[in-house]
């Protein structure tokens, strides 16, 4: 039996799932302090399958709270950058691009230092470790606790920044340190951003995982717990309190998952329709897809893995507000709050939750609350929403045949039947929680990413030996080795370098 929470910024959802069968759902409010709805959650779905905590054989969670804390500078650390490249990125330091204030708050230290690699794992020039020392006693004495290092070509070589955080750790024993090969992909300075992202979110991590183990043990839930990431994978507790910037995109990694499992679909379109907004994005072979573009986070551009996926400000708590004959929908919404402020439940807003029991798209609340509008006004919202879908499930697509579309969140009450591009439109039984149920069938990945040479083994060959390596890191991870199938290899030949070069990479996922 595996419970699957996801944790969103309206609603908490948990799912107990056993076998491919979903026994059973809880939706509750998420709470300012999010361990108490989590809380809520879990015992309202022990209490739907009248259940034991002890049934639980594990705890998958899925959350965004880190990336909303980056977003909103909430508890972030001061963070000493060490750059081992010598001259070759000078001209650009550390957090360039950044927005002012997030730079000032977060820059603690920072150090260009020789080191670095090209392009082919060849020493670009050698690590300098008693520089490395003096800067470790410089972070010390000013008493950072967190420390970012990023190294020319790390995908390729990890040795200078493995060495290199040994070499910090001697000097400031508990020190934080997050190196840039475990985090993101090849292009240095993208890298290095979501590398700095994550050494600024160890502290609220570390205490968020806190908490949610305090939840878990209140309840008497002994279960091992899991997080998902990005990719639709699953890592433990303990590592994504070093790594939780890998979490970033897992609320709509989890729908298209929890989608993909629901229907049976491993090609579709899925929408996934929250509370403030609708997240809409591409199953393939039954994950998402991932975005091979550089993703911006809070106006900062990184390389690390993230699905591609289209977020359009409206859910069920968009506010929508009547200017004469052009309504204007969103981008704000109530949130949490929806269940306070809409007209529906006696507030004083106009909500899409509002307009879609106002057309008899749904039935909940007292629409009797709701005021009349104008002439015509409510036609003209449901257009406004029809367009608003459309438009984006054809920003999605990669082709101009029609693609099944698959509906999932509590606001998907709002999205048509019939819309243009779509085979077909379908809202699949426990869609509400789609995004619980994706936590709860989640996997173990595992993912190499390299620059290699066709010429001595072969494309065939290497890859084999890409798939052997990814292979290993999801046995290491926890996956069952019966199990690992890939699911997705990415091959970019270098037409620029001698040789028949390409950057390769393959990921696959594999059962607990």
């Amino acid at each position: 039996m595996r419970l699957g929470i996801d944790v969103g910024g309206t609603n908490t959802d948990a799912v107990l799932v056993s076998g491919n069968s979903v026994v059973a759902s809880a939706k509750r409010p998420t709470t300012a302090d999010v361990s108490s709805g989590i809380v809520n959650a879990i015992q309202g779905v022990l209490q739907a399958a009248r259940l034991k905590p002890s049934a639980l054989s594990r705890v998958t969670l899925g959350t965004t709270h880190f990336a909303n804390a980056f977003v909103e500078r909430n508890g972030l650390l001061e963070v000493a950058v060490i750059r081992l490249a010598g001259h070759a990125a000078e001209a650009i330091p550390p957090m360039s691009g950044w927005p002012k204030d997030l730079r000032q708050s977060i820059m603690g230290l920072s150090y260009q230092l020789p080191g670095g690699y090209e392009f082919d794992g060849r020493e670009n020039s050698p690590l300098d470790e008693a520089a490395i020392r003096a800067a470790a006693r410089a972070i010390r004495a000013k008493g950072i606790q967190t420390v970012a290092i990023s190294c020319v070509f790390a995908p390729i070589r990890r040795d200078m920044e493995e060495r290199a955080a040994a070499l910090i750790r001697e000097e400031l024993p508990g020190v934080a340190i997050t190196t840039s090969g475990t985090i993101g992909r090849i292009g240095f300075l993208e890298r290095e951003n979501a590398t700095i992202i994550n050494a600024s979110l160890v502290g609220i991590a570390r205490k968020i995982m806190r908490s949610i183990d305090d939840a878990l043990r209140k309840l008497g839930i002994l279960a091992p717990c899991y997080v998902t990431q990005n990719d639709g994978t699953v890592a433990t507790a303990q590592f994504v309190s070093g790594f939780p910037v890998l979490t970033f995109g897992s609320g709509p990694t989890n729908s298209m998952r929890g989608a993909a499992f629901l229907t049976g679909l491993e090609d579709a379109i899925v929408m996934d329709v929250g509370g403030t907004t609708t997240d809409i994005g591409a199953l393939v072979n039954g994950f998402p897809r991932e975005s091979s573009i550089a993703v911006e986070i809070g106006g900062i551009r990184t390389n690390f893995r993230m699905p591609d996926i289209l977020s359009v400000g409206l859910g069920g708590g968009t506010r929508i507000r009547l200017n004469g004959t052009a309504p204007a929908l969103g981008p704000d919404s109530v949130g949490y709050k929806l269940l306070e402020d809409a007209y529906l439940f006696g507030g004083s807003t106009l909500t899409a939750s509002d307009i879609a029991v106002k057309a008899g798209l749904a039935s909940f609340g007292d629409v009797t609350r709701v005021p009349e509008l104008p002439p015509g006004m409510l036609a003209e919202i449901l257009q406004r929403f029809r367009q608003t879908f459309e438009d984006g499930l054809d920003r999605l697509k990669t082709s101009a045949a029609d693609i099944p579309v698959v509906l999932v969140g509590g606001g998907s009450i709002l999205v048509p039947k019939d819309l243009k591009g779509a085979s077909q439109v379908m809202t699949p039984e426990h869609a509400a929680v789609a995004n619980a149920v994706g936590a709860a069938v989640a996997q173990v990945g595992g993912e190499v990413d390299r620059i290699v040479s066709y010429e001595k083994h072969g494309r065939d060959g290497t890859l084999r030996e890409l798939e052997r390596v990814a292979s290993e890191q999801a046995v290491a991870a926890g996956a069952d080795p019966k199990s690992i199938r890939v699911v997705d290899v990415d091959e970019t030949y270098l037409a620029y370098m001698p040789g028949t070069h390409a950057q390769v990479r393959v990921k696959v996922v594999g059962d607990l």
